[in-house]
């Protein structure tokens, strides 16, 4: 507002003249757009602008806060169609290399009437600390969740369990229980690649898993430096600094397993979620047919087939080739309204996609039958007998040998062509060493895809299974040992957009990037569902 309306002090200035786009940054080129938001990032709160104290532009964050609020009044259908709810919310995002954004969603119109900014809460537990101060503990009926997303630009400072200030266990385990309050779920995929995991990590046991190279940012034959047992500093979103196990979700569960055995808290009890973040109000534009591009100069095939280059003049390096078209978050509830939604975030009854629109069921048991998957009541009798995802398992019952877990999946309606390849149950624990462990099971089959020859683009033959299910049983399961496990759901071989991109571009006007092999041609999509917790203590 203070450099959008003419007439408010500092409308002039020089910050406010790059941020309108009317003064160019030299050395930007075509990327303006970029180097503009890391300009004003560098230049917020700078006095010249908002006043020796910041009252300016807290005054004008206040504005724009209450626009916000009012938007997401004025689309929320209340009738008893029930067909678009909205949340008020706001990003919370930190102006440095390491990408430490969170979302931050409330339940309903009962909100603070400022936003705490990372200018107000550098760091994250003083965010946490604030909402708590300023929603979950005011009296006033407001709820609260922020969602850490893009994990994998973090330099593993995401979810490092780190206790700044805390000097004793006490302090320690209060500040953990504050951030499984606050942050109960974790993006797992956008357009800025996968989160989920990666091979070759700092003591992560267990075989490769070829279905973690999918979509990353560095390639996983880069030889990156491995951040250990700590963190990086600095670099994620240039791609530059080491690569933590904690920039990934699977192994941010295990770090939580580690946690709850140190302070009797798991402040890692994450939920999954996926996302676009195109920044385009586009949120489910994700079909790799017809990608627009992330950025609004991204106008041109040649624009969005580029390579990564540094942007100068800003802590980052754009990569138009590198990203995708993003993901979709799925939400179990009875209904679509704020509450009923919100309140499934908050039980973790939620899953991601990298966009087709899968949708994957998880529960566990001690007494499913292994016929369940026959049963066209599924849903209700797992629901009876057993936890969906996002819970913890029940104490184990007497006789019973190994969690069961009933998996199943429906392909996305509007791809037939694109079915489902298999289940996949990824299973995490620590030995008595600390070390983090990871199994993954195939579960269900519906498409040998390794032995067939990847589809042309635009094959039309259907591929894979419409839907999939299995009742699986831990055949490695001890009792006395914390464990995790989530589902996977993989479609079969599909073209990747930038491989339809260049097949539909005349052999002479195709760049590089068609051909040199910098990322695949196909990729096989994906869905998450939140994860079930095994503890022998419970």
């Amino acid at each position: 507002m203070l450099c959008t309306q003419p007439g408010q002090p500092g409308y002039d200035l020089e910050v406010c003249r790059i941020y309108r786009g009317e003064q160019a940054i030299a050395g930007a080129g075509d990327q303006q757009n970029d180097a503009r938001m890391f300009h004003f990032w560098s230049s917020r709160r700078a006095p010249e602008l908002c006043g020796p104290d910041g009252a300016a532009c807290r005054g004008a964050a206040a504005g724009l806060w209450a626009e916000i609020r009012a938007a997401a009044e004025r689309w929320y259908d209340r009738s008893e169609a029930c067909e678009f709810t909205t949340f008020v919310a706001y990003e919370y995002s930190v102006g440095d290399s390491v990408n430490l954004h969170r979302n931050v969603v409330f339940k309903n119109a009962n909100v603070p009437k400022f936003v705490t900014s990372s200018v107000e809460a550098p760091k994250a537990y003083q965010l946490w600390e604030a909402l708590r101060r300023d929603c979950l503990d005011a009296g006033t009926g407001c709820d609260v969740l922020a969602i850490p997303h893009n994990s994998n630009l973090s330099n593993g400072q995401m979810f490092y369990s780190g206790y700044p200030g805390a000097t004793d266990d006490a302090q320690r385990r209060e500040r953990a229980e504050l951030r499984a309050r606050v942050e109960p779920l974790a993006e797992i995929f956008q357009i800025k690649g996968d989160s989920e995991c990666r091979n070759g990590l700092f003591e992560v046991l267990g075989g490769p898993d070829e279905a973690c190279n999918f979509e990353k940012l560095r390639s996983p034959e880069e030889p990156v430096e491995d951040c250990g047992s700590g963190f990086g500093t600095e670099g994620g979103f240039r791609l530059e600094g080491c690569v933590s196990r904690l920039n990934y979700v699977r192994y941010a569960l295990l770090e939580g397993l580690r946690q709850k055995e140190l302070l009797g808290v798991n402040p890692l009890k994450l939920g999954i979620v996926a996302a676009t973040d195109t920044h385009l109000a586009a949120t489910g534009a994700v079909s790799e047919a017809g990608f627009p591009g992330v950025r609004a100069q991204e106008h041109t095939p040649a624009q969005r087939l580029s390579m990564p280059e540094m942007l100068e003049g800003a802590d980052a390096r754009m990569w138009p080739l590198l990203n995708n078209p993003g993901g979709l978050a799925g939400v179990w509830a009875p209904e679509n309204t704020r509450e009923a939604l919100f309140e499934a975030m908050r039980r973790r009854e939620t899953f991601g996609t990298s966009g087709p629109r899968i949708a994957p069921r998880l529960y566990a048991s001690w007494q499913f039958e292994a016929d369940l998957c026959d049963d066209p009541n599924l849903v209700a009798r797992a629901s009876a007998a057993g936890v969906p995802m996002g819970s913890d398992l029940p104490p184990r019952a007497d006789g019973a040998a190994a969690p069961a877990l009933v998996f199943s999946a429906l392909g996305d309606p509007a791809t037939p062509r694109a079915g489902l390849e298999r289940l996949q149950v990824v299973k995490g624990w620590l030995d008595d060493s600390g070390r983090m462990h990871q199994s993954v099971h195939d579960v269900a089959v519906g498409s040998p895809a390794a032995s067939e020859p990847l589809p042309a683009c635009g094959d039309p033959r259907p591929r894979g299974a419409a839907s999939l299910c299995s009742v699986w049983r831990d055949p490695d399961f001890d009792p006395s040992r914390a464990a995790v496990y989530y589902g996977r759901v993989l479609q079969v071989p599909t073209c990747r957009w930038s491989e339809l991109e260049c097949a539909a571009l005349p052999e002479s006007e195709r760049p590089e990037a068609c051909s040199d092999g910098t990322v695949p041609s196909h990729i096989r999509e994906r869905a998450w569902t939140s994860p079930i917790w095994y503890d022998p203590g419970s």
